[in-house]
């Protein structure tokens, strides 16, 4: 048999899995060959599934559609000390099948590794579930630490645009109690990218939550505050945010994915040369700063 730690894994297997759009390859034993249904006791969760917290409401409403319907897709499953089956994807619908007092489940088993479980888990919860955007840029941020995935490969494989993983992985780049905000819903995303690029960005999510500004109102407060002084902008005078073009602009996001730090670059009017500013909020983003250039 080949090994298969000599190929190289991408996204592909694991969507195809969770979509269940493909049928997965025949196996010694008839393991993997299609569906089949098995006692709901027999199932356990994933101890490492990233999505901890489940709507009850939501709950309630899949399992009234269950015990009317039944379970339409089956869950992806791996086989585990020989009796039981371990989640890998659709814990939801069994906790709502529990709910419904269903006693046995469709499943498609896989033979998946501990790696690819978490990756499919990952990619579901970013696929199926109603996250908020910092849990999204956070499962974003994991499949590119932990599988060394790009942003182009997984906006290909996720279906989604690279700008818009770019800018859910900059709010990342904010202090913790920006981000508790959003991760809470009283600021919206619109609302936390306006702050990324600000200089006292804490200060300001206050002010926006205070007075239930709107996201340009936010966009205009943020710029309205001159980098690195924090004063208001003279009458008449362009800040120098605003007179920095989009391949800039562009280029700072990235790094500010990458770096999960705010970038700013400034270029020397007329010529080739100028600087470039990460702010670290803490010693262990200096750490962190200090490890990857040293790389």
């Amino acid at each position: 048999m080949a090994d298969k730690r000599s190929k190289p894994r991408g996204l592909g297997r694991g969507l195809s899995a969770l979509m269940a759009d493909v049928a997965p390859p025949a196996t010694p034993g008839g393991a993997g060959q299609g569906d089949i249904r098995v006692p709901i006791e027999r199932l356990i969760a994933n101890p490492n599934q990233p999505r901890r917290n489940f709507d009850q409401n939501e709950l309630e409403n899949l399992a009234a559609s269950i015990r009317e319907k039944g379970i339409l897709q089956p869950l992806i499953v791996r086989s585990v000390d020989g009796e039981k089956y371990e989640i890998i994807a659709g814990e939801r619908r069994w906790r709502a099948a529990q709910m419904a007092q269903i006693h046995q489940i469709p499943v498609l088993v896989r033979d998946f590794d501990d790696a690819e479980v978490l990756e499919v888990a990952i990619i579901e919860n970013i696929q199926r579930a109603d996250l908020n955007a910092m849990e999204e840029a956070a499962g974003f941020r994991q499949l590119m630490d932990s599988f060394g995935h790009t942003q182009e490969k997984l906006a290909t494989a996720l279906g989604k645009s690279r700008s818009h993983i770019a800018n859910l992985l900059r709010l990342l780049t904010l202090p913790v109690d920006v981000q508790d905000l959003l991760r809470d819903g009283r600021l919206a995303a619109g609302h936390a990218r306006a702050l990324i690029t600000a200089e006292n960005p804490s200060e300001l999510a206050k002010l926006v939550v205070k007075n239930g500004l709107s996201v340009r109102a936010t966009e205009r407060l943020a710029k309205s505050v001159q980098p690195d002084t924090g004063k208001k902008e003279k009458p008449g005078r362009k800040s120098k945010v605003n007179t920095k073009d989009a391949d800039t602009r562009a280029l700072e996001g990235d790094l500010a994915a990458i770096l999960r730090m705010a970038v700013s670059i400034e270029h020397e009017p007329g010529g080739e040369a100028g600087r470039m500013v990460i702010k670290y909020s803490s010693l262990d983003q200096l750490d962190e700063l200090c490890n990857k250039l040293s790389r």
